[in-house]
């Protein structure tokens, strides 16, 4: 089974992202669930952005590379959105990394001036409908061999339940394939 270091989202570590930790637990992998806000839930989407903009994106970089610090080079990462670039930079920067994958939505190694390890897969999941899609990312992602995944839903969160973007069908799809994936990873 993996050991999987999972970065929350910008409304935090909410009761929808620990459920999930849990889910990949229930299957036999070890979980991390880092708290990057250091407690500060919030339940709007723009509001988690709007706090992850007035502390700056360099703290949390710092923020997730010390959560990792103490753990073995060969985890997977998972990040949910705000996550996804926690996971991507610790995937790039800690040589080791068993795999990557990413809830609503995709990484660009060139975010950081990077190219992504061909030893390390990554997958993306992400809503059709979704507001803060980025194209170019998932294109990247695409282009450097990781596969993406695109749900017939509209909401962000999609995958989170108690989440008002919530969708029951798609989050059982998703799941369903994050865990074939750390599955396969052993």
């Amino acid at each position: 089974m993996a050991d999987v270091v999972l970065f929350h989202h910008s409304g935090g570590l909410t009761a929808g992202v620990r459920g999930f930790a849990d889910l990949l637990r229930e299957r036999g992998h070890t979980v991390h669930t880092p708290d990057l806000f250091e407690g500060r839930t919030f339940a709007d989407v723009a509001e988690g952005v709007a706090f992850v903009e007035s502390v700056g994106e360099d703290v949390f970089a710092r923020r997730a590379a010390e959560a990792v610090a103490g753990l073995p080079a060969e985890v997977a990462y998972g990040g949910m959105s705000f996550g996804a670039a926690r996971a991507g930079e610790q995937a790039l920067a800690r040589p080791g990394a068993r795999g990557a994958f990413f809830l609503y939505g995709a990484v660009a190694p060139s975010w950081w001036d990077a190219t992504w390890p061909d030893e390390v897969p990554a997958q993306a999941h992400v809503a059709e409908g979704d507001p803060w899609r980025e194209p170019e990312a998932e294109d990247e992602l695409v282009g450097f061999g990781g596969e993406l995944f695109v749900y017939p839903c509209a909401g962000h969160l999609f995958a989170e339940a108690g989440h008002p973007d919530h969708d029951p069908a798609c989050a059982e799809l998703a799941t369903e394939r994050v865990l074939t994936f750390l599955d396969g990873l052993d």
